[in-house]
C-alpha cells in the first residue's frame, strides 16, 4: 500500500478533496459534449467529420489507458505512484481544453477539423494521465471496504453535479445577453471551464498524501518490454474472466446500458432543437427561460 491512510476512517476533508477531482473528471468530457453540440451546429460541420471527431480520440484513449495503468502502478517516486501524474494530467487537460475551442469559421472546415482533432487527442492524453492514477488513488485511501464505499459515495455525489451544471451551457451559449454567437460562447466558456476544472483536478494531487515508493522492490521497471507484456496480461486476464458466465452477463448488460445512455445523451441537443423546435434554438431558449 503506497498511501499513508491505509486503515480506519478517512478524514472528510480527504474525501472532499478526492470528490473535487471527480467533479473535474466528469465536467471536462461532459463539457465537450454540450459545447460541441452547439458548436458543430453553428459551424455546420459535416456528419462524417463529427463522427471522426468523436471516434478517433476514443480509439487513442483505449490504447493509452492500459499503458498509463501499468506506468502508474509501477512508478517509483518520492511523491508515491499517483500524485504527480494527477497533477501533470490536470495541467495538460486544462491547457488543451482551452486551445481546442479557439476556432474561427474563416479558417475553413479542413483546418478546423485537424486543429480540433490534434488538440482533442492531446486533451484525451491528459485525461488518461489524470484519470487512471486518480481513480486508483481513491481505492488506495483506505484498506477498509466500508470506508472505500464512503469515499466513492462522497466523490460521486460531488461529481454528479457536473450533470446539473453542464446542461445550462445550452442556455448560456444561445442567450444573446451572454454571448453574441455560439462561436464566441465556446471560445469564452472553454477558458473558464479549463481554468476552473483544471484547478479542481489539481486538488487531489495537492491534498491527498502518499508515501514514497522509491524503496519499493515489488514494482516492475518501466521498460517498453514490460509495458508490452502488460497488454498480454490484460488480454489473458480478460479471457479467463470471460469464461465465467456471471461476468459475461455483467459485461453484456454494461455494454448495452452504457452505450444506450451515452448515445441518447449525445443526441439530446439535436433531438431537442431540431425535432421539438424545428432547428430554432431561440424558441428552445425562450421555453427554458419561461420555466426558469
Amino acid at each position: 500500500m503506497s498511501n499513508n491512510i491505509s486503515n480506519g476512517k478517512v478524514a472528510m476533508g480527504q474525501k472532499i478533496a478526492f470528490g473535487l477531482g471527480m467533479l473535474a473528471n466528469q465536467m471536462f468530457p461532459l463539457c465537450i459534449r454540450y459545447i460541441y453540440g452547439c458548436f458543430s451546429a453553428r459551424f455546420r460541420i459535416p456528419n462524417m467529420d463529427v463522427g471522426r471527431f468523436i471516434f478517433l480520440p476514443r480509439v487513442f484513449d483505449s490504447i493509452t489507458d492500459p499503458i498509463m495503468g501499468f506506468i502508474s502502478d509501477n512508478t517509483k517516486s518520492k511523491w508515491g505512484r499517483r500524485r504527480h501524474y494527477v497533477f501533470i494530467g490536470a495541467i495538460i487537460m486544462a491547457i488543451s481544453f482551452i486551445l481546442m475551442w479557439q476556432l474561427e469559421r474563416a479558417d475553413g472546415i479542413t483546418y478546423n477539423f485537424y486543429y480540433f482533432l490534434l488538440w482533442s487527442l492531446l486533451f484525451y492524453l491528459g485525461l488518461t494521465i489524470f484519470s487512471v492514477p486518480y481513480v486508483a488513488m481513491g481505492y488506495e485511501m483506505s484498506n477498509d471496504f466500508h470506508e472505500r464505499t464512503s469515499i466513492m459515495a462522497v466523490s460521486q455525489w460531488i461529481g454528479q453535479w457536473a450533470w446539473v451544471i453542464a446542461p445550462w451551457f445550452w442556455v448560456v451559449m444561445y442567450d444573446p445577453s451572454w454571448f453574441s454567437s455560439a462561436d464566441v460562447a465556446a471560445q469564452t466558456l472553454a477558458i473558464w471551464v479549463g481554468i476552473g476544472c483544471g484547478l479542481l483536478a489539481v486538488v487531489p494531487a495537492v491534498f491527498i498524501k502518499s508515501e514514497s515508493t522509491l524503496n519499493d522492490n515489488n514494482l516492475k521497471p518501466l521498460t517498453m518490454k514490460n509495458i508490452g507484456s502488460s497488454f498480454n496480461e490484460i488480454i489473458k486476464g480478460f479471457r479467463e474472466a470471460f469464461k465465467l458466465e456471471p461476468f459475461r452477463k455483467l459485461c453484456i448488460a454494461t455494454f448495452f446500458i452504457f452505450n444506450a445512455f451515452n448515445t441518447v445523451a449525445s443526441f439530446s441537443f439535436f433531438i431537442i432543437v431540431y425535432y421539438l423546435f424545428n432547428g430554432d434554438a431561440g424558441l428552445c431558449l425562450d421555453l427554458a427561460n419561461t420555466f426558469w
